[in-house]
């Protein structure tokens, strides 16, 4: 039985897209193995420390941090997903609950689960929830870890195995029949009953692989690259959106999310004085423990973060570009660097990132309480104003009746459902 539900045809966009946004989007993260003054582990249980997980993940405090931050003005709350996570699903449902508009951007293991049972999950999500649901499909790069979870698949295995599922999901979450027999699913007439499609659900998907980038290419709505030198995204957001092109045809959209940690005070000082701080706290055995572990991973974009740092704690070699710090990544994993400098330092960095094509930006600080305030009060206007300036001169020519070409990002849309 031939699958159904193949890769977006030429031409197309995945998700149903609309609208075109000036302003990128800013999404908070939601710490939920803990939260605390300074970095540890996060998807896995190794590197927890007394001082990164202070305050629990329990319903209290991470309610606070989602409503700190639909206060401060962010789009959505993306929760991590792994052996050192509460289930994302439950949580974030429960959240839900005491919020109001801000959205969830819920992370799942694509493989753990049939895409017709994760394709109900959340449906019901969008149902009860009014939509404010966007899925970050994460394929996992710790082979010790996807064994933990029953998972033998080599890398690129993995990957195929995403492929489908998100083909097949996004099927169903679309209204449609989905038929599919291929590697590692087969559907017989999977669907779903009177689902909400009224509220359009954009997937999110990270990897830096080859492997991973043909999924991109094929399947996503957005890619989430995390935090590397301006000249390095620059590059992969060019060969990525040449791949889509290839896969979809020209007309298609893929946009760019970048996964940052922020540490941004009234001047630069501070900041770095509190990086500083951090960096102080570290226990060299854990910077150890925690570097071994991430060298026995097979994620190549793991190994693109401990490339910047090498492992070394030495301050002087941790500020890999301008304001962007490598050190939250001695023992962190995944998204390792942060935007370390005054408010207008940062929105600085961040519009540079911006004018490179990033659409969107998933933030985070120590400790997410009060830094959902910090970065929505003071560096998302600072954010905002600069995109605004650099739009201001077309806007004048458009109302003036002259022609004027797109603005160079002006093809990447938002997604619905927001």
């Amino acid at each position: 039985m031939p699958s159904t539900v193949p890769a977006a045809a030429p031409g197309t966009t995945p998700g149903a897209l609309s609208g075109a946004p000036r302003q990128p989007l800013l999404h908070w993260f939601l710490p939920t193995g803990g939260d605390g003054r300074d970095p540890g582990g996060v998807t896995a249980v190794q590197g927890r420390t007394d001082a990164a997980t202070r305050r629990p993940a329990d319903i209290g405090y991470l309610s606070q941090v989602a409503r700190a931050a639909e206060q401060a003005g962010f789009h959505s709350l993306l929760t991590p997903v792994g052996l050192g996570c509460v289930d994302p699903w439950i949580l974030t449902a429960a959240l839900a609950q005491h919020t109001t508009d801000i959205g969830f951007l819920v992370a799942f293991r694509a493989g753990f689960a049939s895409p017709t049972l994760l394709a109900q999950q959340a449906d019901a999500f969008r149902r009860f929830a009014g939509g404010r649901l966007r899925l970050n499909v994460v394929t996992g790069g710790d082979p010790v870890e996807q064994r933990a979870y029953g998972d033998h698949l080599a890398h690129d295995e993995r990957y195929a195995r995403t492929a489908e599922l998100m083909a097949a999901l996004r099927a169903l979450l679309a209204g449609r029949d989905a038929d599919h027999e291929g590697a590692h699913f087969r559907l017989e007439g999977a669907r779903l009953v009177d689902p909400a499609v009224q509220h359009p659900v954009p997937l999110y998907f990270g990897g830096a692989s080859p492997a991973a980038e043909d999924v991109a290419a094929g399947h996503a709505d957005v890619q989430l690259l995390w935090g590397e030198p301006p000249a390095a995204i620059g590059e992969r957001i060019a060969r990525l959106r040449a791949k889509t092109e290839a896969v979809r045809g020209e007309s298609a959209s893929l946009r760019f999310g970048l996964r940052l940690h922020v540490i941004a005070r009234d001047t630069a000082a501070e900041a770095w004085a509190e990086a500083d701080r951090i960096l102080s706290r570290l226990d060299p055995e854990a910077v150890r423990q925690s570097q071994a572990r991430f060298a026995a991973m097979d994620s190549v974009g793991q190994a693109r973060m401990a490339a910047l740092h090498g492992g070394s704690a030495d301050a002087a070699k941790l500020e890999i570009a301008p304001n962007l710090w490598a050190g939250i990544g001695l023992v962190r994993e995944g998204a390792g660097t942060a935007l370390v400098g005054s408010h207008e330092e940062v929105a600085q960095r961040l519009y540079e990132y911006r004018a490179l094509g990033v659409d969107e930006f998933v933030l985070s600080g120590y400790p997410h309480l009060e830094e959902a305030y910090r970065v929505g009060e003071e560096v998302a206007p600072r954010l905002r104003a600069l995109v605004d300036a650099a739009d201001a001169p077309a806007h004048r020519k458009e109302a003036a009746g002259e022609n004027v070409r797109p603005a160079e990002n002006a093809h990447h849309i938002e997604a619905a459902g927001a």
